[in-house]
């Protein structure tokens, strides 16, 4: 049944990403127009293209840079996160345990490294992106998921993280919610951030660094020209075209229909939503508690990721991974009202003290993920492209350790990072539609029984797990 406030809460809410809502953001750079060439060509301008870019020009200041995107840097899936920004490469330990458990040691250590680099060129480029170390709160929600949480902390300490369970009312003493029964901090691994901020950031330090950036500049079309690549371009309103003749190539266009036919096997477009209230009142601050600012997740099956923001507003997301028909990607599947209901159902039964609180934003946006729920890597065109995809949400901490691989893997020969199983190996394709879409729905369907039923897993389930192809949302 619908809360009788949600539809009033939700009335008023913006249709559009509260983090590219902003009069400050930057203008627009020239599309791409007439023949260019270049060393390196970056094909699209989220997280992955512009660590590629930005790492890139620092190794090398003289390597002429290129970086094109089809619509602005950010607009996509870097600017409509939820700022989460993890030191995992995995999406998740339990997962790289389960995945590459003879290097995933190797693969913590990384991701520490990884995390500590981002803080340093967010400091290093004066980057102002709202970057804290909070760290993360897991909260149990249901009596079963308790048991989980202890099995996560002593998997946790075993890799050398620094967690502390906290009963029921250690829990609700951080965050007061009356649906925590327990939970687990993670003290140093996650850090929050505004995305877009970041993204803008990376950005102007590229251009800063000399990389040259064409926003509205749509590549349609790639062929091999002698040793470099020919790149087709449309750019603009009018399509004017253009061409980039460069001698290596990055594809770092993720969830959206790539250019090389043969990911298309590997790679699920998939709908997140999220939901952004307006700024706290000091009084509503106080209701909730929620001092320490960290990032919060209950951990069901279908889970809720939800965190506050410099100017005290709640971010409140997850929950239902949409998938449609074909790996449709569609500006007009950005909007899903049952789901937007459904998160300001749960956001209320999480914080009943906020019933007067009001959304100022809802929006979705579509994430890539594929049957291992973490990056893969590849090399095309005889090793002058380089592509890595499939972060399932997590990319933004990890695409920056992909765009390190990317660069060796353009570099040719082997380095400790392109000799990594993590990316060596693919993940399995997943089958053609019908069946696609039928397999996808009904684990969606299993992972909401499992949730109603105390984590119960069902047949269809067990079996993924066998198969290596468990999920969660």
């Amino acid at each position: 049944m619908t809360l009788p406030h949600t539809g009033r809460a939700l009335a008023d809410a913006a249709p559009v990403p509260y983090w590219l809502d902003r009069p400050d953001r930057p203008d627009p750079l020239p599309p791409l127009t007439g023949p260019r060439t270049a060393d390196l060509l970056v094909i699209g301008g989220g997280y992955s293209g512009l660590w590629a870019a930005l790492l890139a020009k620092q190794a090398d200041p003289d390597r002429d840079v290129l970086l094109v995107d089809a619509g602005t840097c950010g607009w996509a899936a870097s600017g409509r996160n939820g700022g989460f920004c993890a030191a995992s490469l995995t999406h998740g330990l339990a997962n790289g345990v389960d995945r590459f458990p003879d290097e995933v040691g190797e693969l913590e250590r990384l991701g520490r490294e990884n995390l500590d680099a981002i803080a340093a060129t967010v400091a290093k480029f004066d980057i102002d992106c709202d970057f804290e170390r909070t760290g993360e709160l897991a909260v149990a929600v249901e009596p079963y998921q308790l048991a989980g949480l202890a099995d996560d902390a002593e998997l946790a300490r075993r890799y050398g993280h620094r967690v502390r369970l906290l009963d029921r009312d250690e829990a609700r003493a951080e965050v007061h919610s009356p649906t925590y029964l327990g939970g687990m901090f993670d003290a140093d691994r996650v850090a929050m951030l505004d995305p877009a901020k970041l993204a803008w950031g990376l950005r102007r330090a590229c251009l800063d660094l000399g990389v040259r950036v064409h926003e509205h500049t749509r590549v349609t079309g790639l062929r091999a020209d002698g040793p470099a690549l020919h790149a087709r371009t449309a750019g603009g309103p009018d399509g004017a075209p253009g061409s980039v003749r460069a001698r290596r190539v990055v594809l770092a266009t993720n969830a959206f229909p790539p250019l090389l036919r043969r990911l298309r096997a590997y790679l699920v477009p998939v709908y997140d939503h999220v939901l952004m209230t307006e700024p706290l009142t000091p009084a509503q601050r106080d209701a909730i508690g929620w001092r320490n600012r960290q990032g919060l997740a209950d951990t069901g099956n279908q889970f809720h990721y939800y965190r506050i923001t410099s100017d005290g507003r709640i971010l409140f997301g997850g929950y239902d991974a949409v998938y449609h028909y074909g790996n449709r990607v569609a500006p007009e599947l950005e909007q899903r009202e049952a789901t937007f209901t459904a998160l300001a159902e749960h956001f209320f039964t999480t914080f009943p003290q906020l019933a007067d609180v009001r959304f100022s934003h809802r929006w979705g946006g579509v994430i890539d993920t594929c049957t291992r729920f973490c990056p893969f890597f590849g090399t095309a065109y005889g090793g002058r492209l380089a592509y890595a995809a499939g972060y399932t949400g997590l990319g933004v901490g990890a695409t920056r350790f992909g765009a390190r691989v990317l660069l060796d893997l353009l570099a040719g020969g082997e380095t400790p990072l392109t000799g990594l199983d993590l990316v060596r190996r693919k993940p399995l394709p997943f089958p053609p539609e019908p069946v696609r879409s039928v397999g996808i729905n009904l684990t969606r369907w299993s992972l909401a029984r499992a949730d109603a039923r105390e984590g119960r897993r069902d047949l269809w389930l067990r079996t993924l797990d066998r198969l290596g192809l468990g999920f969660d949302s």
